[in-house]
């Protein structure tokens, strides 16, 4: 795996002395430098691959483009006026999204604070406003550690400014969601400076714009995350909690959902979202009182052709499958067949299956009366057949082979149906391919009678662990 980092400079000189030294043509040149670089383990994932652009003699310098528009920025930013600064934050973020490259230069080269005194300039000016907020989300996407306690209360000011105004609501939303991507701080600060409230007052003030009812539900979805390797510790489950206790989430996106019935996109996020919210045990019995289930239900039979809302619909399912009271519930409205369904008529799709499996584990898991709804309806052989179908995912395998424990663990009359299935050799084979299925698949193995070999690691006797 790549380890080793260039800066831009580097990258661009070597490009340059391909071209002068040995006399290359341009497309030939940047061929050659990426192929070298990347042979020794250079990582050119935040360089921009292309051929800088060259003086032509006057004082402006050569560069990349992007560092072009920035220094017009910065000037139209010094003339202490807003209205200069609009078509150039236009034309940067548009440069931004052109690449991670791009954005990393720009952010290397002070961007973010020319971008926050512009921010600062358009705040009573509406237009201009949109442009700083398109061009701040452009820079920040993928680059969080950017922004800092400036930039976040202008966000607030602005979110609070403009509460009633659509697009402006909707470009601040994404600026949040690329702020808190996988950082910590970002979403505790945010959090604690009062972002909730405005984000579930976007769905409920804007609930018939789609753009930002998938946009506010997938920053209420990462305040939800704990993906920021850097912090050992999060609060994603204080936030969950906050959406939904002190912010009325749950109620807020079922009532949404009900407005489109017809796109997939938005009821995929905000089952996504959904899922997310469901951490406590109360939280998804709520799901079901407000008329979640039944929804979903209807949704796994009415759009079985769409994958993606399936496989969100079915992480949800499993999400508040946590209740035992609910997993009674799912049972009873027919979500066990459906499920299987679903998995069966999406079979060559890995993500549909790993939640189909995570669904019907978590349905089957100390419930013998659901194990033998799942069993009658096919779900042990729809697991079996996703193993087969799957045999390189290891998350799949292992959720899979938990399907087959909690389906025979307290109802050993299912084992030699499992067996004759072909369960032994494909529960073999994962614990055999992937080291973390090895202790789902012995117990698996063993709660279908099958041979395994339980290694005792300690038997309570003093002296050394070591072998």
């Amino acid at each position: 795996m790549a380890c080793k980092w260039i800066t831009q400079e580097t990258f661009d000189a070597v490009v340059q002395e391909n071209m002068v030294e040995f006399d290359m043509e341009p497309e030939e040149a940047l061929t050659e430098a990426i192929q070298q670089f990347e042979s020794q383990g250079v990582d050119l994932t935040n360089i921009i691959k292309e051929v800088q652009k060259q003086s032509d003699g006057s004082e402006a310098a050569s560069g990349h483009g992007i560092l072009q528009t920035l220094d017009l920025l910065r000037q139209a930013v010094d003339s202490g006026s807003a209205s200069p600064c609009s078509k150039i934050l236009i034309q940067f973020g548009d440069q931004c999204k052109q690449g991670m490259g791009h954005r990393y230069l720009a952010g290397q080269k002070s961007a973010y604070s020319v971008l926050l005194e512009a921010w600062k300039l358009s705040e009573d000016d509406r237009e201009v406003l949109l442009n700083a907020l398109y061009a701040m989300s452009c820079l920040t996407d993928g680059q969080p550690d950017l922004m800092e306690g400036v930039g976040k209360e202008l966000l607030i000011r602005n979110l609070e400014k403009y509460s009633n105004d659509a697009e402006v609501t909707l470009m601040a939303t994404r600026l949040t969601r690329h702020m808190c991507l996988k950082h910590e701080q970002n979403r505790q600060d945010l959090v604690k400076a009062g972002i909730l409230p405005h984000l579930t007052r976007a769905i409920s003030n804007h609930g018939a714009d789609p753009d930002l009812v998938r946009e506010a539900c997938s920053a209420l979805k990462i305040m939800t995350f704990d993906d920021d390797i850097r912090v050992a510790f999060g609060q994603a489950h204080d936030h969950a909690k906050m959406i939904v206790l002190e912010n009325g989430g749950l109620k807020l996106l079922i009532e949404a959902a009900k407005a489109f019935t017809d796109d997939t996109g938005v009821l995929s996020e905000l089952c996504a979202t959904i899922s997310r919210l469901c951490v406590r045990n109360e939280f998804c019995q709520d799901v079901v009182d407000l008329g979640g289930l039944n929804f979903m239900v209807a949704l796994l039979a009415d759009c079985i052709d769409h994958q993606e809302l399936i496989k969100q619909v079915l992480s949800a399912i499993r999400a508040i499958a946590g209740n035992d009271d609910v997993k009674d519930a799912i049972v009873t409205s027919g979500g066990t067949d459906l499920i299987v369904v679903a998995m069966n008529r999406h079979l060559s799709n890995a993500q549909v299956c790993e939640q189909g499996c995570a669904a019907l584990a978590m349905l089957a898991l100390r419930k013998p009366e659901n194990c033998k709804v799942i069993m009658e309806g096919g779900g042990a052989l729809a697991a079996l057949q996703a193993m087969k179908v799957h045999p390189k995912d290891a998350n799949l395998q292992r959720l899979a082979c938990m399907v087959i424990r909690n389906l025979v663990s307290r109802t050993q009359d299912f084992s030699q149906p499992i067996l004759e299935m072909g369960a032994e050799s494909l529960i073999l084979q994962a614990r055999n391919t992937h080291k973390d299925c090895d202790d789902v698949a012995k117990a698996a193995l063993r709660d279908l009678g099958c041979t395994v070999e339980l290694k005792e690691l300690w038997t309570g006797q003093k002296g050394s662990l070591a072998q």
